[in-house]
């Protein structure tokens, strides 16, 4: 198998430089452009494994490249990493809300960001030695293999952390998973301010697959300690 493929979107030559370095040095092949326009038809041609995407770009922020990606068939289950220098908690929740995986604030440190493509990278990788299994509870099924998720036969569009997370409850229906249980089994890594992360993906979660998400009955939330999915 050839380098897993990395697309880096920033329009600071400095962090390009900087992120790309790292990136190669832990064995990824890495692509950049500096602009959403570029970004976006590097995406439709190269089909990247993995996208670290700014959320400040000259032509479009962000956010709407996200949009963009998720509403494409094509890209959707593309994993994007969102890198920005905004650090309120309602900007992370958006970018979440749209579909980012995951969320790096500036100053950051490039280390960290090798990590968490990782991470990211190993969950949404299919282990193609064992026939995967189809796990299903009530009206929602899940086929690992396929990374195809239905309610009542509906068929539901996840990103790859929502996928992870609803993934790891289904395989342990009943459990009360802890917030850093359930963080560091689905994403692979824990760091400080993950909790308010994890929490916007269980809403994004419930949005999509709940009846009525104000009254979840597959996610349950157990008030001092953290979530599980509803028993056999």
């Amino acid at each position: 198998m050839g380098k897993r493929r990395i697309l880096v979107v920033d329009d600071d030559k400095q962090i390009i430089r900087l992120v790309r370095s790292y990136l190669e040095q832990a064995g990824f092949f890495v692509l950049t452009a500096y602009d959403g326009r570029t970004a976006l038809a590097t995406l439709r041609r190269e089909n990247p494994d993995l996208l670290v995407l700014d959320l400040m770009l000259p032509d479009q922020d962000g956010w709407d490249i996200t949009r963009q990606i998720r509403a494409d068939n094509r890209l959707a289950a593309t994993p994007i990493i969102m890198l920005t220098a905004r650090v309120e908690d309602t900007d992370k929740i958006l970018g979440l809300e749209l579909g980012a995986d995951d969320y790096i604030t500036k100053p950051f440190n490039p280390r960290e960001l090798v990590a968490r493509a990782r991470a990211l990278l190993r969950r949404t990788q299919l282990d193609g030695q064992q026939a995967p299994p189809v796990l299903q509870i009530a009206g929602l099924s899940m086929d690992v293999g396929r990374r195809d998720v239905r309610v009542d036969g509906r068929l539901i569009d996840l990103t790859p952390t929502e996928f992870s997370i609803l993934q790891t409850l289904l395989e342990s229906s009943g459990y009360v998973f802890t917030r850093g249980e359930l963080i560091e089994k689905a994403m692979g890594y824990t760091y400080d301010g993950m909790d308010r992360t994890l929490d916007s993906h269980i809403r994004n979660l419930r949005r999509k697959i709940e009846p009525d998400p104000k009254k979840p009955i597959y996610i349950q939330t157990v008030y001092g300690v953290g979530y599980r999915l509803m028993e056999r």
